[in-house]
């Protein structure tokens, strides 16, 4: 989940599109293997919509008000018209939207099985921190897919309204009872952690996707360039933390 300051950073920082960046889908897809790391990615961002879906439907059984409840029903609604706008994507290109998430469900379900939250707050700052670094990971390939993609991506990676409606909700939690933070603070330095090395992992074992990475496919991505793609994602985790009134 992105706030608006955030994203407009990114795009003013956002370099020329080149090569496949300034190439459409029909072009690009050209290449076998950029098609096949295309895949891969809409399969791995489609399951993980329909996992925040999911996990959205049930914080809102935790919801201590009626008011939330309904907040995050219509947030998880979001979240299902994106998982939709992916399957559709995949369909028209003609791949099997089961078969291109198929690789992902194990992975993302064990992060979401080691990253269960214990409550209500818990599971806000989760939805907050941990999709912020998965937004902030798909944004940084997306600058280097073709426009049609791109387009796609970004769209899907818009902001439900949760990323707000999570900050209000956990300072609002941390005033009413300071020594909360602390418990929320170590929660979130958690979750980075396991996002990241889920990331990584993910990426490890699918060859199109870490070829994309690395340069084979994409302009402009090198194994320095990797380290510093997680190095900005791990700095825009830090200011989130602060807009929470967490310690990084």
């Amino acid at each position: 989940m992105e706030t608006p300051d955030n994203a407009t950073e990114a795009s003013a920082e956002a370099p020329a599109p080149t090569g496949i960046a300034a190439q459409d889908w029909a072009t690009a897809s050209a290449d076998p293997q950029y098609h096949a790391a295309v895949v891969d990615l809409l399969g791995a961002l489609a399951y993980g919509e329909l996992a925040a879906f999911e996990r959205l439907a049930e914080d809102a059984k935790l919801a201590p008000t009626l008011g939330d409840k309904a907040a995050l029903a219509k947030m998880a609604s979001a979240e299902f018209h994106h998982f939709e706008q992916l399957t559709d994507r995949l369909t028209a290109v003609e791949e099997s939207p089961t078969a291109a998430m198929e690789p992902f469900a194990r992975p993302l379900d064990e992060f979401h099985r080691q990253t269960a939250p214990s409550d209500w707050l818990e599971g806000l700052v989760k939805a907050y921190v941990g999709d912020s670094i998965a937004s902030d990971f798909y944004r940084e390939i997306a600058a280097r897919l073709d426009t049609d993609t791109r387009s796609l991506v970004l769209s899907v990676l818009d902001d439900t309204g949760h990323g707000n409606f999570a900050v209000e909700k956990v300072r609002a939690a941390i005033e009413a009872e300071p020594r909360v933070g602390g418990r929320l603070a170590l929660w979130a330095r958690r979750l980075m952690g396991e996002a990241l090395s889920q990331a990584q992992r993910v990426v490890a074992d699918r060859d199109a996707l870490s070829t994309m990475l690395v340069g084979g496919v994409a302009d402009g991505f090198d194994l320095a360039e990797v380290g510093r793609m997680f190095s900005r994602i791990t700095e825009a985790h830090t200011k989130r933390m602060a807009a929470l009134g967490l310690a990084a």
